[in-house]
């Protein structure tokens, strides 16, 4: 297992809207056909797919039981640090305490069943706000919620390397 925190080839990306975010999938796509994408990280390009559409369709259509809201004085402390997460990314390496693996949503899909479900999972949510707050930040705001949502496909989509 790789620790992620310490890959040296991580890219690092910014996605000011879902259209960068779709735009860097076209160009994973594209090296996906011609043989030559390349992961960095723990994980394939389907499952890094799968689990950012399961965290962009966790609002909508509810948690799974096993995440659950971090105590108080954790939520507290990273709700000082939502606007740096919003702003200037989310950190690598972490684990969500409790949760086998460290996270959820990163099922064995093939690359092109886990692109398809990220690509529905953001078309869902350029059309609507989510419903159910966030676990550790509670209520956000439509514009705080995508920000959010495309800090974590910075995230992940850093480790998947399209040449």
């Amino acid at each position: 297992m790789v620790r992620s925190k310490s890959v040296k080839d991580y890219r690092t990306l910014r996605f000011e809207s879902y259209e960068d975010v779709r735009r860097e999938l076209d160009s994973l796509e594209a090296a996906n056909r011609a043989g030559s994408i390349r992961a960095s990280g723990n994980w394939t390009p389907g499952q890094v797919y799968s689990h950012l559409a399961a965290f962009m369709d966790f609002p909508y259509d509810g948690y799974p039981p096993v995440l659950k809201r971090p105590s108080m004085p954790l939520r507290l402390l990273l709700r000082a640090m939502k606007h740096r997460f919003l702003n200037q990314g989310l950190p690598r390496g972490v684990f969500i305490s409790g949760v086998p693996g460290g996270t959820v949503g990163a099922d064995d899909v093939s690359f092109d069943d886990g692109i398809a479900r990220l690509r529905r999972s953001m078309d869902r949510a350029e059309k609507s706000a989510p419903s159910i707050p966030n676990l550790v930040f509670g209520p956000m705001t439509s514009e705080e919620w995508n920000a959010l949502q495309r800090r974590h496909c910075e995230l992940h989509l850093g480790y998947l390397h399209p040449r």
